[in-house]
């Protein structure tokens, strides 16, 4: 019988997770723990997640990483792991904005939670318009964001789908850095049955400024992101780790 890898790592960590997403995600401790403190604790639940579903992640670029906050890392989208991926290797603290259909998804409901990510409805322009201008404001004030470009994972393996303009929009308004990066192979955790090794990679590329981004529109700059995506993409997908 085939078992879904993110059902067997939740089954592997049952008495761990529950109760270590319970205590973040808890009104009662809400005020308790600072953001830094639940990225932490959130980090080390994700490490032993991937640990004991046999994910092996190869990560580059973390040089990359601009080391001051108030910046967005825009990757593109292969599947459910994606944003786990990241936060198991990204030092900084990062928030995520979320597909409002993706809401009760186990183990990323809880994620979400604890590090006040943001649900956007993109069939609700008003809302998604209001999503937008609080990542903005939050940026400015030195909050890290992710945010998917393509709105929606891409079914094609590592070809990314076209970019929104839209989603870039925070970005250049809070005149935030903005993070290129390049996912490959993560639709294989938890889209590919069964429990053994998967491999997947993930790479920071050079953070884009203000300064070099400033005369663009976002479809320009949706275009310029995803190119450099694609590039890394073709670049590393062969490489073997």
């Amino acid at each position: 019988m085939k078992i879904n890898r993110i059902a067997y790592m939740v089954m592997r960590r049952f008495y761990y997770i529950p109760s270590m997403m319970h205590d973040i995600v808890s009104a009662e401790n809400s005020k308790k723990y600072t953001f830094e403190e639940r990225y932490n604790k959130v980090r080390n639940v994700i490490k032993n997640v991937n640990k004991f579903g046999h994910v092996k992640i190869r990560c580059t670029g973390t040089e990359n990483i601009p080391k001051e906050n108030g910046y967005i890392l825009f990757p593109n989208h292969q599947g459910l792991f994606d944003f786990l991926l990241i936060v198991e290797t990204h030092d900084n603290p990062v928030s995520v904005v979320m597909r409002s259909n993706l809401e009760n998804v186990i183990l990323l409901k809880q994620v979400r939670k604890a590090l006040d990510g943001k649900l956007i409805d993109r069939d609700d322009v008003r809302q998604a318009i209001g999503i937008i201008n609080e990542m903005k404001d939050e940026v400015s004030k030195g909050k890290n964001f992710v945010i998917f470009p393509e709105g929606t994972r891409s079914k094609d393996g590592n070809n990314p789908g076209p970019f929104k303009g839209g989603t870039f929009k925070s970005a250049m308004k809070a005149k935030a850095p903005i993070v290129p990066v390049a996912l490959i192979d993560s639709f294989k955790p938890f889209d590919t049955p069964g429990t053994s090794e998967v491999c997947v990679q993930i790479h920071y590329l050079k953070p884009i400024k203000y300064e070099e981004y400033k005369d663009m529109n976002t479809t320009q700059v949706a275009d310029m992101v995803r190119t450099r995506i694609i590039e890394k993409i073709k670049k590393e997908e062969k490489v073997k780790f």
